[in-house]
């Protein structure tokens, strides 16, 4: 049996991921996402500057309900996956390249010159694929409004997803739980003992600088 699991990360200012919130609950709604987002505001967390999500429709509109002037940058792994599974064989390769293109480019200006090339290059060839990269438009790209240092940690959700295979692993090895409360006491308990460790976001000596240029300030 498997159960849903909503997972928040933050990054404190001295560059190391914390473990915020891991909420077992019914399904990733919009009112689920709300309520989790809502509970890390009672407990003090002050409005983040960049959020960093999938692309499930429910969590964005949470962020946008809670924190409405925070940065949102989408995950550009999930938008890989979605564009792999709506483009033929014969073009993924191709397609692949020019989105990478965009997301591994040298600068912002040089990923929309290669977003626009994407949509000229695919829109007729492949209308579904220009549609879902067009879904996350310009929040595919905040991240380049980051020191560039910190761009290979902005773009992904991969914090997430890591934690997630790792307890997935770890909950095996544990055979059956009493409970789903137990397997979530396991997981924290795995990073509270230090048997999982989060290392530091990439560019974390840029955070001061980062914090601030924003109101409001957050880590």
């Amino acid at each position: 049996m498997s159960a849903p699991v909503l997972g928040v990360a933050g990054v404190l200012n001295d560059g190391r991921k914390y473990l915020l919130a891991l909420e077992l609950c019914g399904g990733e709604s919009f009112v689920a996402w709300k309520g989790c987002l809502d509970d890390l505001v009672a407990r003090g967390l002050r409005a983040p500057v960049l959020v960093i999500i999938d692309g499930n429709p429910g969590l964005r509109r949470a962020v946008s309900a809670v924190w409405p002037r925070a940065a949102v940058q989408r995950c550009c792994v999930h938008k890989l996956r979605n564009l792999e599974r709506k483009s033929p064989k014969h073009a993924l390769a191709e397609i692949l390249d020019d989105f990478h293109r965009i997301v591994y480019a040298a600068n912002a200006d040089a990923a929309r010159a290669a977003f626009a090339s994407f949509e000229r290059t695919w829109g007729k060839r492949c209308p579904g694929v220009v549609a879902s990269l067009r879904e996350e438009g310009e929040e595919l790209l905040t991240f380049f409004t980051f020191p560039k240092a910190q761009w290979k940690t902005l773009r992904t959700t991969n914090t997430i997803g890591r934690l997630h295979e790792e307890f997935r692993r770890r909950v095996k090895t544990q055979g059956s739980l009493p409970s789903e409360d137990a397997a979530v006491v396991l997981l924290f308990s795995l990073l509270a003992s230090g048997q999982i460790k989060l290392r530091k976001i990439d560019g974390w000596q840029k955070i001061a600088t980062v914090l601030s240029q924003h109101n409001p300030v957050a880590a």
